[in-house]
């Protein structure tokens, strides 16, 4: 084993003060990577780079250890070789451009098109409660909206660039996280749908005290998430899709779709209130598996 290893533990316990507990946690968390290092053949924590944790990282991963210990070898990791610079037992921190697992994006589940048309033929629009979730499912995948925007949407919000040109698309004001404020086009079909849905449906559903979200509930309240969570689930099983559809779903169709059709990564950004951009750039990851897919389907030679 590796003896600055014994120095940053002795400096946790000695100077830092931390708890027994805390220094098991980093003594585990540490020597597991030191033994990892000898097994490929890493003489000494001056030899250690950033490629060796990433590895270390993802075998841990691919042992089924969660994201949130996974973090905590991050930890302790970064928190040893901060400590091996500061002490010049080491040149450079290598740990310093990891990211943290949370940053870690799987790539999200996306219908095809046909299953959208399922699942948007899916609702029995005969009776209100069916065309209330016609409504959702067609601005769900019209807008790519979350699902607290969807729960929490009211009247007032769809008011933005009302037009009364059949094809004019409508804007609506969407309030994302942290209360920001977007602007979110919706196609004519789904506006359609919506207009019918409050012109015709909302009143039959909305009682003396209800509040002014567009989508309620059979008492005249707001529905909730896990209400939403099971309509979504109900027609997607109903629709025959084998996949597993949640109302994230629907949003990441959205987006996957838009950048399949030639739509660039900031307006699709934009659209989906991203403050980050590389929150949408995953949606590039998924539109090359699907791009891989076809070339295997319709290549000769691939």
């Amino acid at each position: 084993m590796f003896p600055e290893i014994d120095q940053f533990l002795n400096y946790v316990r000695i100077e830092k003060r931390l708890s027994s507990n805390t220094v098991s946690a980093y003594a585990h968390d540490i020597s597991r990577f030191a033994l990892y290092l000898e097994k490929k053949g890493v003489a000494n924590l001056n030899s250690a780079r950033d490629v060796h944790i990433l590895a270390y990282l993802v075998e841990l991963h691919k042992s089924g250890i969660e994201g949130r210990s996974i973090s905590r070898n991050l930890v302790s990791l970064r928190g040893m070789f901060k400590f091996l610079v500061r002490e010049k037992l080491i040149d450079s921190d290598p740990s310093v451009q990891i990211e943290f697992p949370k940053k870690w994006h799987r790539l999200p589940e996306v219908m095809t098109l046909e299953e959208v048309d399922k699942l948007l033929a899916a609702p029995d629009t005969n009776t209100s409660f069916g065309f209330r979730n016609h409504a959702i499912i067609q601005l769900m995948y019209a807008s790519g909206l979350r699902v607290s925007e969807v729960v929490n949407l009211t009247l007032n919000q769809l008011s933005l660039g009302e037009t009364n040109l059949k094809d004019e698309i409508r804007f609506l004001m969407a309030m994302g996280k942290g209360s920001k404020e977007r602007i979110v086009p919706i196609g004519h079909i789904a506006r359609n749908v919506l207009d019918e849905y409050i012109r015709t449906v909302r009143p039959l559903l909305s009682k003396q005290n209800s509040p002014d979200n567009v989508f309620l509930s059979r008492f005249g309240r707001k529905i909730s998430r896990q209400q939403l969570w099971k309509i979504i689930t109900r027609l997607a099983r109903k629709a025959g899709i084998k996949r597993q559809v949640k109302p994230h779903t629907l949003r990441h169709s959205f987006a996957t779709h838009l950048i399949e059709r030639g739509a660039d990564l900031r307006s699709v950004q934009t659209m989906l209130g991203h403050s980050d951009i590389s929150s949408t750039q995953i949606y590039t990851h998924v539109n090359t598996t699907h791009l891989k897919e076809i070339y295997k389907k319709f290549h000769p030679r691939a």
